[in-house]
C-alpha cells in the first residue's frame, strides 16, 4: 500500500462565474490525520463532495494509491474505500430505520446476503459494530427518536464498519460529549495503526491538539498553508486560514442592570438541585457544561418545549410559564436551537423565507406578505451577519454550514426581544464566522438579556460577560469574564472531585 493514500493535483471547480477551487494540491498520507481548516466559503465542502463523488471537478487530477480516481457517485467512491461522515447528520443515517438497520445498511444488499433477513443475526453483527466505537444505546430504537449525539455516533460507526482506506470526517465532534469524543479519538488511533488515511475537518482546537498529525489551511479555494512536525503551529494555521492574525478579544464586561430573567429554585428534574440564576438587561450570560449537564433541557424549558420539575421563572418580575414556543415568542423570548438541520432550517425555503419565518405577521398586510418589507429586512441581516450568498432568494441548502448558522442566529436577531436564548450558536462554524456571530450578538445586547449555551470553553470566554457552569443539572461555578482561572473552570466543567466541594459552597 502506497504511503500516499490520496494525491490531489491542480484541482479546479467553478459554479458559473464563481471559482470555488482554484488549483488544490494536497497529499494525504496513510496512517496520518490531516486536519483541514478553512473559513466559510473557502471551498472545503466542495473538495469533500468531489472526493466522495457527489460532484465532479472541472479539471485536475486525483490519485488513490497511485491510480486515477474520478468517482461519479458516492457508491463508486465507497467501493474504492473513500468513506465520508458529513457534517449534516441526516446524510449519514436513515431516521425512520432502527439502529441495527442503519449500522448494517451498507451490507444488506451485498451479494451473498439472504433474501429474508435474519433479525437475530443482524443484531449480533450490529452489536459488534456498535461496540467497536463504544455506542451503548438500544439497537432496536428508531434513529429519529434518538438524540443528536447518538445519531452522530451511529453515522461514525456505520462509516468505520465499511473498512475505509480514506476516511473523511466533517466536524464529527460537534454534537458529542467529551467522553464520546474520546471514544472517537481512540477509534481514529486504531484506524491510523491500520494504515487508514484520515481527512478531519474541524476548527475545534481541542480536537486538533488531540489528534492532528498535520494541518492544512485553506483560503479562497486554495491551500494557504501546510503545517507538520512535533510542534504544530496552531496560530500559524489560523493566520494562514484567515489571511491575517486574529488577536485575542478583550471583553468589556457589561455592568449589571435590571434583572430580566430570574430562576427561583428551579429544578430541571425531580432529583436535581434547585437553580438560582439571574440574567440582567445588557448582559451576555453563558451557561456551559458537558453533554447531559442540563444546558439544553434548561433552554427547552425557557422556550416552552419542556416543563421544569418545580420552581419559578420570572421574566421582568412576572411569572413566566410558557406552554409552547408560540407563547414564549409572544412574551418576548426568542431561541435559536442547536441541530439546525432538524430544528431550524427549512431546506426547501430560500434565505429570505428562512430568516423571516417566525415573524410572518410582522411582514403581512391583511394576510398577504409585504415582499418589499421582507426583502429589505432580509438584505439588511445578510449584510449585518456577513452571510456569503448571491442574495436572499438563494435556497438555504446552497450555503455552507457556517452561513446557514448565521441565517438561523440572524433570524432571532431580526426583531427585538426581552430574552434571547442561543443553544450552541457556533456549532459547525469556523473561527472567523464564530467571531462575526459573537460580535453581533454583543453589539445588539443592550436592551435584552442574552443566554448562550455552549460546550466549548474558548467559545464561552469569547462572548460572555459572565459564565455559569452546570454539572449534573446543578450550578457548580460562576465566573465574571475577567482573568478567569481556566484550570478551575475546566475542573468544574469536567466534574472532577473538587467539584463536589464547589457544589456545597454554592448551596
Amino acid at each position: 500500500m502506497s504511503n500516499k493514500a490520496c494525491e490531489i493535483s491542480n484541482l479546479k471547480k467553478s459554479f458559473g462565474p464563481n471559482q470555488v477551487l482554484r488549483g488544490i494540491d494536497i497529499k494525504l498520507p496513510s496512517g496520518k490525520v490531516s486536519v483541514l481548516m478553512g473559513a466559510n466559503g473557502a471551498g472545503k465542502s466542495t473538495l469533500v463532495k468531489i472526493l466522495c463523488g457527489v460532484q465532479q471537478a472541472d479539471s485536475g487530477d486525483i490519485k488513490l494509491f497511485g491510480s486515477s480516481f474520478k468517482p461519479k457517485s458516492p457508491l463508486e467512491a465507497s467501493k474504492n474505500g473513500v468513506i465520508t461522515v458529513h457534517q449534516s447528520i441526516n446524510d449519514g443515517v436513515i431516521p425512520d430505520l432502527d439502529v441495527t438497520s442503519n449500522l448494517l445498511l451498507d451490507n444488506l444488499a451485498l451479494p451473498g446476503n439472504q433474501f429474508l433477513l435474519n433479525r437475530s443475526e443482524m443484531k449480533t453483527r450490529a452489536s459488534a459494530i456498535a461496540k467497536s466505537i463504544g455506542f451503548e444505546g438500544d439497537l432496536d430504537a428508531v434513529v429519529s427518536r434518538l438524540g443528536l449525539a447518538d445519531r452522530q455516533m451511529i453515522a461514525i460507526a456505520r462509516a468505520v464498519a465499511r473498512n475505509p482506506k480514506l476516511l473523511i470526517l466533517d466536524e464529527p465532534t460537534s454534537s458529542l460529549s467529551a467522553i464520546e469524543a474520546k471514544r472517537l479519538f481512540d477509534v481514529i488511533e486504531q484506524l491510523k495503526r491500520e494504515g487508514v488515511a484520515i481527512l478531519y475537518i474541524s476548527h475545534r482546537m481541542s480536537d486538533i491538539r488531540a489528534i492532528a498529525d498535520r494541518i492544512l489551511a485553506m483560503r479562497d479555494g486554495q491551500i494557504s498553508g501546510e503545517f507538520e512536525g512535533e510542534k504544530l503551529d496552531y496560530e500559524g494555521a489560523v493566520t494562514a486560514m484567515l489571511g491575517k492574525k486574529m488577536s485575542d478579544l478583550n471583553i468589556d464586561v457589561s455592568n449589571v442592570s435590571s434583572p430580566i430573567l430570574q430562576l427561583c429554585d428551579l429544578r430541571l428534574s425531580e432529583d436535581s438541585k434547585p437553580l438560582k440564576i439571574t440574567a440582567s438587561r445588557g448582559e451576555v450570560l453563558v451557561i456551559t457544561g458537558l453533554l447531559g449537564s442540563g444546558k439544553s433541557l434548561l433552554s427547552s424549558i425557557l422556550f416552552g418545549l419542556e416543563k421544569p420539575a418545580s420552581g419559578k421563572i420570572l421574566l421582568e418580575g412576572l411569572n413566566f410559564q410558557p406552554n409552547s414556543p408560540g407563547e414564549a415568542i409572544a412574551s418576548g423570548v426568542h431561541m435559536s436551537p442547536k441541530d439546525r438541520a432538524n430544528n431550524a432550517i427549512v431546506g426547501d425555503f430560500d434565505i429570505e423565507a428562512n430568516l423571516t419565518l417566525p415573524f410572518t405577521k410582522f411582514f403581512s398586510n391583511f394576510g398577504f406578505i409585504n415582499k418589499k418589507r421582507q426583502r429589505k429586512s432580509c438584505n439588511e441581516m445578510i449584510d449585518t451577519m456577513g452571510i456569503i450568498c448571491q442574495g436572499g432568494k438563494d435556497t438555504i441548502g446552497t450555503l455552507s454550514g457556517g452561513n446557514q448558522q448565521k441565517v438561523i442566529v440572524g433570524r432571532w436577531l431580526l426583531k427585538t426581544c426581552k430574552l434571547l436564548i442561543l443553544d450552541e450558536p457556533f456549532q459547525g462554524v469556523d473561527i472567523k464566522a464564530r467571531r462575526d456571530i459573537g460580535t453581533h450578538i454583543r453589539a445588539t445586547s443592550d436592551n435584552r438579556a442574552t443566554l448562550v449555551f455552549v460546550s466549548e470553553i474558548d467559545e464561552a470566554v469569547e462572548i460572555a460577560d459572565r459564565i455559569i457552569v452546570l454539572h449534573e443539572k446543578a450550578v457548580v461555578g460562576e465566573h465574571v469574564n475577567r482573568n478567569i482561572d481556566l484550570s478551575e473552570l475546566l475542573s468544574q466543567v469536567s466534574g472532577t472531585p473538587n467539584t463536589l466541594k464547589q457544589v456545597e459552597s454554592l448551596k
